[in-house]
């Protein structure tokens, strides 16, 4: 069954959206529904698995994995965010979601995607810290230290995106409700308001221009500087060590901004609709996907920990 085009009375405030999604041949959509939800479960899985070993492993309580251990926990509820809402509208005939719970989904997914920024950029500090100020770097770096920018990403992620949310859903909302979309993103909101308010796109986009402009210049920075450490070092062991650990950090930095910058840094150009799905499917459920296979297959100290914890867990269940 195809999802209907709803409009509701010009008169009315809008009460409920209706979510197209991808397609509406019911063969297809269960299809997809299989498939994202196999990844949706492989990507829980796999975040779990680095958040426990950084957790259990004491060999890695050190900032990089504590770092990274926050970041994996944080992609776990960046994908539930979106997905189970996604694989239920697959099998709802009517597609819709209520007022509120468009705007919470909103929130959530977004203000968790600030908070992934500000990881990646103390990830990229503690790598820039590491190589290039070693000897500075128990100083600088201390627990206390690590401790504040954990509590820091997590807060100003959520508090910095309340003013956008609040603006947007403040719009007038009258008719049509439909949003060609598997998700409530903004852009698609602001087009269905029924009236133009240039103010509230201005701050938005400015906002999203400033913010992830700003940390992935930073964290290009940073491991450019990185980089030419490493290039001066003169054991070949270490030049390797540390460019797999860059290597694991770039590849997680370019997969999630390049989609990300793709769509939002500059929303008001016009993108298709199908582009602006798959670029969004990509940084929301694809990227979250490879990230703990990126970290655990190019980092050793990490594979080795996996299968100590694990290893020993079965063990113990097989005795």
């Amino acid at each position: 069954m195809c999802p209907y085009i709803g409009w509701t009375n010009h008169s009315d405030p809008v009460s409920e959206f209706i979510l197209l999604g991808f397609t509406c041949t019911w063969a297809m959509q269960i299809f997809l529904f299989s498939l994202f939800s196999v990844m949706y479960v492989l990507t829980l899985i796999g975040n779990l698995c680095i958040t426990c070993t950084v957790w259990w492993d004491q060999h890695l309580h050190t900032p990089m994995y504590i770092l990274l251990a926050n970041f994996s926990f944080l992609e776990m509820w960046y994908v539930t965010s979106t997905v189970p809402s996604m694989l239920a509208n697959f099998l709802s005939e009517t597609k819709t979601i209520s007022f509120s719970g468009c705007f919470l989904q909103f929130y959530f997914f977004f203000s968790v995607g600030i908070t992934e920024d500000f990881f990646l950029s103390a990830m990229a500090s503690d790598r820039y810290l590491a190589i290039c100020r070693p000897l500075h770097y128990p100083r600088i770096m201390t627990k206390q230290l690590c401790t504040g920018l954990i509590v820091f990403g997590w807060s100003c992620g959520f508090i910095l995106f309340l003013t956008p949310v609040v603006l947007i859903s403040q719009l007038p909302y009258c008719g049509p409700n439909v949003i060609n979309h598997f998700m409530c993103d903004p852009v698609p909101l602001m087009m269905l308001s029924c009236s133009e308010d240039t103010t509230t796109q201005l701050i938005y986009s400015t906002f999203n221009s400033i913010f992830m402009t700003g940390t992935f210049l930073f964290i290009l920075c940073s491991y450019a500087l990185v980089i030419l450490a490493v290039l001066r070092m003169p054991w070949a062991a270490s030049k390797r060590k540390a460019f797999s650990t860059c290597a694991s950090h770039l590849a997680v930095v370019i997969l999630f901004f390049g989609s990300v910058m793709v769509m939002y840094v500059s929303p008001g150009s016009e993108h298709p609709v199908e582009m602006q799905k798959l670029v969004t499917l990509f940084y929301s459920v694809i990227t979250p996907l490879c990230n703990p296979l990126i970290y655990s297959l190019r980092n050793k100290e990490m594979k080795a920990a996996l299968k100590k914890v694990f290893g020993s867990e079965i063990s113990v269940h097989k005795t």
